[in-house]
């Protein structure tokens, strides 16, 4: 029997792009007259009842905004066997048939439970700034971050470059280097430490008297959180070298601010498949794109631990500097 309503939220951390993808969604199901409710604040939402029916008024004007109109929230008691029980009577009580989850490898894992141990069809959207799903060689958000972080890094190049300085640019990135890998090869860095790879600090730091002795006087080393701590990091260069070194930690503004064409473009290409899968009585598949080709694979393949090729693009941006 043909779904009528389905439900869509938003999970973990929030990505530029997610409004773009919420967008979609809600469009393609009205066009096909599917009925579609908004769940606030994720799965806390989703137990709380913060449920709203969207139309295509909803989601007006919100192609371009970051952040997400539906709010997000962690929510600890959705990893309980109680807290998934509750959800799943909620989302009957509301006749949602389907689900579309929007975000990262949290977000993923319950809709991995909400599928396989009580039936409820999830397709899963991918919206994370690391990057680090399987299954897409991009996520909702990845390349807005990666832009966001290099505008900055090419200002702090102009002042390193003006105050002959060593600068530590800290860039988010808990378990994956993807955003540090790129923004260093992209921003002419001297260096990068991501977790993903064993980093040499004796052997930077030689690099760094050697060339103040042929006369390069600037420096920038990019660190993902995930790596070590930049304020560390300096303080290390600053003990081996005796040159001053300089901290600037991005944070969270990685996280916001308007997505670029691709990730819009992405967003709503996803969006309007994950609502073709449920329609299709598709269910426990994440999306995501392979060489410009839409992608469907199963969730727990999804969250497996994503290969970054880190050796290749490492070499190039020391070859380059």
């Amino acid at each position: 029997m043909a779904i009528k309503r389905i439900g869509v939220l938003t999970s973990g951390g929030d990505a530029p792009g997610m409004n773009a993808a919420i967008r979609s969604i809600v469009r393609y199901a009205n066009r096909t007259n599917l009925e579609i409710m908004g769940i606030f604040r994720g799965y806390a939402g989703l137990l709380n009842e913060e449920l709203k029916v969207l139309d295509h008024r909803s989601v007006s004007n919100i192609i371009g905004r970051g952040g997400t109109i539906l709010k997000t929230a962690r929510c600890p008691e959705f990893l309980t066997q109680e807290g998934q029980a509750r959800g799943v009577e909620v989302l009957k009580k509301y006749g949602i048939e389907g689900l579309v989850v929007i975000g990262g490898d949290g977000t993923y894992r319950g809709a991995i439970a909400l599928s396989r141990r009580w039936g409820i069809p999830c397709v899963g959207v991918p919206g994370t700034i690391d990057n680090d799903l399987n299954g897409t060689d991009s996520t909702i958000g990845s390349d807005t971050a990666v832009n966001t972080a290099l505008e900055a890094i090419d200002k702090i190049r102009d002042t390193v470059t003006s105050m002959e300085r060593i600068f530590v640019v800290e860039v988010m990135g808990r378990g994956s280097g993807y955003i540090a890998l790129q923004v260093a090869l992209a921003g002419g860095a001297e260096d990068v430490l991501i977790p993903e790879r064993q980093f040499d600090m004796h052997r930077m730091c030689h690099d760094i008297v050697e060339g103040n002795l042929r006369g390069k006087v600037s420096w920038i080393v990019v660190v993902a959180e995930g790596a070590s701590k930049a304020e560390d990091v300096a303080r290390q260069i600053t003990d081996l070298t005796s040159l001053e070194t300089r901290v600037a930690v991005l944070g969270h503004v990685q996280r916001g601010g308007s997505p670029t064409a691709r990730d819009r473009n992405l967003a709503s290409l996803l969006g309007m498949e994950a609502v073709k899968l449920l329609a299709d009585g598709q269910s426990g598949k994440a999306l995501g794109v392979i060489s410009d080709n839409i992608n469907v694979v199963d969730l727990e393949f999804a969250i497996t631990k994503k290969a970054l090729e880190a050796e290749y693009v490492y070499r190039a941006m020391k070859m380059l500097i």
